[in-house]
């Protein structure tokens, strides 16, 4: 998907063009890179065949299952910028491909965007389909054209995940994020130890006292 790159070196540009720098992102500590890898392969791999059961119904699952993986990943990592709006767009396409048990395609947009709806069908994945009366929320599916050397159709729930990548890109680059905090203290927010940033750790007064320090000063009994 062409879209995603050109993106990505726009935001770079933009980055740059504030004052931005690439280096800051060999400070970006991203946690569980294991839940965007597998929800990515999972919208990336053919739909494969199991059993009896077709592809009109494994290739919704999958792609339903990757945005919970790719949800569960922003969550991981809420400190970075633009996670929010990442995560909004991909429940509202969590919530279409459910309901429709796949992500409809307009056959209307299609054609604005200058591809042929009639070759849509031979050419369309399991894990979308042309759009139907019976669908529901249809604005949330893919009914945005993007005209173009590849025509794309994307959906609103697109718009805000790349929307949101975009401006995660300027703002990393910019300096603007807050430490991203090591997995227990993420998942524990009363966490105060050792391995929190410094502006979450627990004031000195409530630790546990330094054994070592306490015998030089002849305190400890």
């Amino acid at each position: 998907m062409w879209l995603v790159p050109v993106l990505i070196v726009a935001a770079v540009g933009v980055g740059l063009a504030l004052g931005g720098s690439l280096r800051r992102f060999e400070h970006l500590r991203i946690h569980r890179w294991g839940l965007v890898l597998t929800g990515l392969a999972l919208q990336l791999v053919p739909v494969p065949s199991v059993g009896g059961v077709p592809a009109s119904v494994i290739g919704p699952v999958m792609l339903a299952t990757s945005y919970v993986f790719l949800v569960a990943f922003l969550v991981a990592n809420r400190w970075i910028p633009g996670t929010t709006w990442m995560a909004i767009g991909l429940l509202a396409n969590l919530l279409v491909v459910t309901i429709n048990g796949g992500m409809p395609v307009r056959a209307e947009s299609v054609a604005r965007a200058g591809a042929d709806p009639t070759t849509l069908e031979r050419t369309i994945d399991a894990k979308h389909h042309l759009m139907q009366d019976d669908d529901l929320l249809w604005p949330l599916a893919d009914v945005i054209p993007i005209p173009g050397p590849l025509p794309l159709v994307i959906s609103i729930g697109d718009v805000f995940l790349y929307g949101g990548i975009s401006y995660s890109i300027v703002q990393i680059m910019r300096g603007r994020r807050r430490e991203n905090p090591r997995p227990l203290a993420m998942w524990f927010p009363e966490y105060r130890g050792k391995h929190a940033p410094a502006h979450w750790r627990m004031p000195v007064r409530y630790r546990a006292p330094d054994r070592a320090a306490t015998r030089r000063s002849g305190t400890e009994r």
